[in-house]
């Protein structure tokens, strides 16, 4: 994740230091803290949080668990993890639901937090989930706020309660009140209420968030706020404590490129836990937030779990089994190649799914140079084709592939690459489906009992060839001549040789030698 790329860096580069000693002394310990304590400090983590953090873990780290350990070095790593698990909130907490609904969620924070795009997001979200939320229009301050709501409403696919244009008309609690009836008189079981913020914490946009709190007695108070607010964060979070006492977390702007101290600060000074996490600019860009997940994407650890359950919405179970019988009896196409690249971009942020893997830290030059345009592009080589076209490459011929061209806009040489890899990912594929072992391109041959399909090596070494000297021929010694069968081949094992006599009989007069 982008917010924390100069912390992961510079945390994994310490704890990889460790790797290369045997045993750790207390000297060492100290250095590995030291060197964490100055890398969470430039990442804006308020310094409180950061003696806290430090002091746990020198503690834990001089102590009998890694002295003790086969690996040392490994135990401080796990030390480490455990305790950023503990200053991000230990374990994820859900949404509380009312038991009778409507469930009342009001978001709250400064102006540019994202609250308003944060609503759709996590409109669409509970959406996904069976629920059937609905949004009030409460923000009637900042300019075209309601207009706004009213256009994320609608690419979330939920309804807006807005009676007021906004620009400054209209009272935002009774917008607030009448927003929750509403959606009782329409049986919605949730309702998000977007309020209005201030380019800063004052009195005023205090006194109206504790208003609406007031009048709709919410069950979830969500302060929405920039990952990207550096050491204010801790300032602005306790002053929405004790103006709205707000619930839970929702941290933004996590794509962004800022140290992302933030998400590590509020927890530990205000208590309270991060429910969720905004991961970009679209609707989609939204998940849940899980602090033991978070914290192996900053160590480097990989999010499995994550990158399983983004796959899981985008991929149809029913098109995997069948493509993968394609794959195994050589029906795989184009245009199954475009499905499943079209499911891929479903799937989310091509790059964050790469950061997820373990190690993709070490990946970060190749992952940053990829450009997602370049599925764009493939899909429009793609699409530009027939559909018999698509089933069958072989058609392709140079007319067909400068038409192909000229329609995609782009080179022939791009078809003629899109078409090559293509067909060479196909034949990986099919040898894959078959349990074979496919040779990859720049690392060289299989080892010898891998080539399942390759032909038999030729004997090694260097062979006696025959004299064109009769004199030199005779003085050659003779060369026995291999033991067989009638047809000249040398006798294999498990072959005529372990025939009974009555059967060896049997085929010797079949072959006509009897």
């Amino acid at each position: 994740m982008a917010a924390f790329g100069s912390l992961s860096t510079r945390l994994t580069e310490t704890l990889a230091k460790l790797r290369t000693k045997g045993k750790l002394s207390a000297a060492d310990v100290d250095g590995t803290v030291r060197e964490i304590r100055r890398a969470l400090l430039d990442a804006d983590v308020a310094l409180e949080v950061v003696k806290s953090f430090t002091a746990a873990v020198r503690e834990r780290a001089l102590g009998a668990e890694v002295s003790e350990a086969l690996n040392p070095a490994q135990q401080v790593v796990q030390i480490v993890n455990d305790e950023l698990v503990g200053i991000l909130g230990g374990e994820s907490r859900r949404l509380e639901l009312a038991k009778t609904p409507p469930t009342v969620i009001m978001l709250a924070g400064l102006q540019g937090a994202g609250k308003t795009t944060l609503a759709g997001k996590l409109a669409k979200h509970l959406a996904g989930l069976g629920h059937t939320p609905m949004l009030v229009a409460s923000d009637l301050q900042r300019p075209n706020a309601v207009t706004q709501l009213q256009v994320v409403g609608g690419q979330a696919g939920v309804p807006v309660f807005a009676p007021e244009p906004g620009n400054g008309v209209g009272d935002p609690v009774r917008v607030a009140r009448d927003g929750v009836a509403e959606a009782k008189r329409k049986q919605h079981d949730i309702v998000i209420v977007d309020t209005a913020g201030r380019l800063g914490v004052d009195a005023d946009m205090m006194r109206q968030a504790a208003d609406i709190r007031r009048a709709v007695q919410p069950d979830e108070v969500l302060f929405v706020i920039d990952a990207m607010i550096g050491q204010d964060a801790v300032a602005t979070a306790k002053a929405f404590q004790e103006g709205v006492d707000f619930t839970g977390v929702v941290l933004t702007k996590l794509d962004g490129d800022a140290r992302g101290g933030a998400a590590l600060s509020i927890r530990g000074m205000t208590g309270k836990p991060i429910l969720f996490a905004s991961t970009g600019e679209t609707l989609d860009d939204f998940e849940p937030f899980h602090p033991d997940r978070m914290a192996s994407r900053i160590l480097d650890l990989g999010d499995i779990l994550t990158l399983i359950e983004q796959a899981q919405k985008a991929f149809d179970e029913d098109e995997a089994h069948r493509l993968a019988e394609a794959i195994a009896t050589d029906g795989f196409t184009l245009e199954d190649f475009l499905k499943q690249m079209q499911q891929l971009r479903k799937a989310g942020n091509f790059k964050q799914m790469l950061g997820m893997l373990p190690g993709g830290k070490g990946m970060r030059e190749a992952i940053d140079s990829f450009d997602e345009k370049e599925l764009v592009r493939t899909e429009a080589i793609i699409q530009s084709m027939t559909p018999q076209e698509r089933k069958q490459s072989k058609l392709l011929n140079g007319s067909r592939r400068l038409r192909i061209a000229r329609g995609a806009g782009v080179t022939v040489t791009d078809v003629n690459q899109l078409v090559a890899r293509f067909e060479q990912a196909a034949k990986m594929m099919k040898t894959v489906a078959k349990g074979g072992v496919p040779n990859m391109p720049g690392m060289g041959p299989m080892p010898p009992g891998m080539q399942q399909y390759k032909k038999a090596a030729k004997p090694q070494g260097k062979q006696q060839r025959r004299s064109g000297n009769p004199a030199k021929r005779g003085q050659a010694p003779a060369v026995e001549a291999p033991q067989g069968s009638a047809f000249g081949k040398p006798k294999a094992e498990g072959a005529f040789g372990e025939l009974s006599g009555p059967d060896q009989e049997a085929l010797q007069r079949m072959l006509g030698n009897r």
